[in-house]
């Protein structure tokens, strides 16, 4: 794979991917705003999936877990430009703004293509790509212009970005089972459920009884079998979607549960 990136800082950056596909299993650490240049992406989540293309802008909020593929389309690389929203920019932006923002429960990612304004801001980063180095506070403005605009093109915006809450502990079984087909190190899966790594272990024993490597290749691997069967999806899609990092682990894996490999279903359907 050839990637090639640009930075203008460590928040603001050109990202290039030149091969066919590229997929990662992310947790968002930081909210990123991301504007499509070419190519394709598709962003799966545990309810929804989105697929964006050139022009499209879009918020994906922090915290969130996604699998993301991404595609050459129409004979060019696939090319965005993504700018950090830090958890550090947000607190001096929204320093000595009278904002309470609500409880954020919200799990989507806020699309907001064609617009002018925003559009424009963030071609306006062009050109410093190609500079050897810029000022910092130029780019500390563009990325305050940037929130500036998302304020004003959705009011409840500030629900999402003034929030700097850490997660809490939530119910175990219940995001596991909506969140397993991420393929993330266990810490990951302890952070987002409110736990450190040891805690999480040991609830995790108690609620299923079993190590939860154990029982995350179980459960990618039952979901594999029905995308295959009933989906009648084609091997490598399933693979990546349900959480293996390549096919061939995917099939070893699925022969050794079930005792056929997953390519020998598409011969008998």
């Amino acid at each position: 794979m050839e990637y090639l990136a640009k930075y203008i800082t460590e928040d603001i950056k050109l990202s290039c991917y030149e091969d066919k596909f590229f997929k990662s299993d992310i947790m968002f650490d930081q909210h990123m705003l991301v504007w499509f240049l070419s190519g394709e992406t598709r962003i799966v989540q545990a309810d929804a999936t989105y697929v964006f293309g050139k022009g499209d802008i879009f918020l994906i909020p922090r915290n969130q877990l996604a699998t993301i593929i991404n595609y050459p389309k129409d004979g060019h690389p696939h090319k965005t430009v993504v700018m950090h929203l830090s958890t550090e920019r947000l607190r001096d932006f929204y320093a000595g703004k009278n904002i309470n923002p609500g409880h954020f429960t919200s799990r989507k990612i806020y699309s907001f293509s064609n617009h002018p304004l925003l559009e424009s801001c963030l071609a306006s980063l062009i050109p410093y790509f190609e500079m050897k180095a810029i000022p910092e506070d130029i780019a500390a403005l563009k990325i305050m212009e940037a929130i500036s605009i998302l304020r004003t093109l959705d009011k409840e915006i500030d629900d999402v970005l003034a929030n700097f809450e850490e997660p809490g502990k939530i119910n175990l079984s219940d995001y596991m089972e909506k969140n397993f087909m991420f393929n993330l190190p266990i810490e990951k899966f302890g952070y987002l459920t409110g736990r450190s790594l040891t805690t999480f272990k040991r609830d995790f024993k108690k609620a299923f009884a079993m190590t939860p490597q154990r029982w995350l290749t179980q459960k990618r691997l039952e979901l594999a079998h029905y995308q295959l069967t009933q989906k009648k999806k084609r091997p490598l899609e399933v693979c990546y979607e349900v959480g293996f990092e390549n096919l061939s682990h995917f099939s070893f894996a699925f022969k050794k549960q079930f005792g056929y490999a997953p390519s020998e279903l598409l011969t008998r359907q």
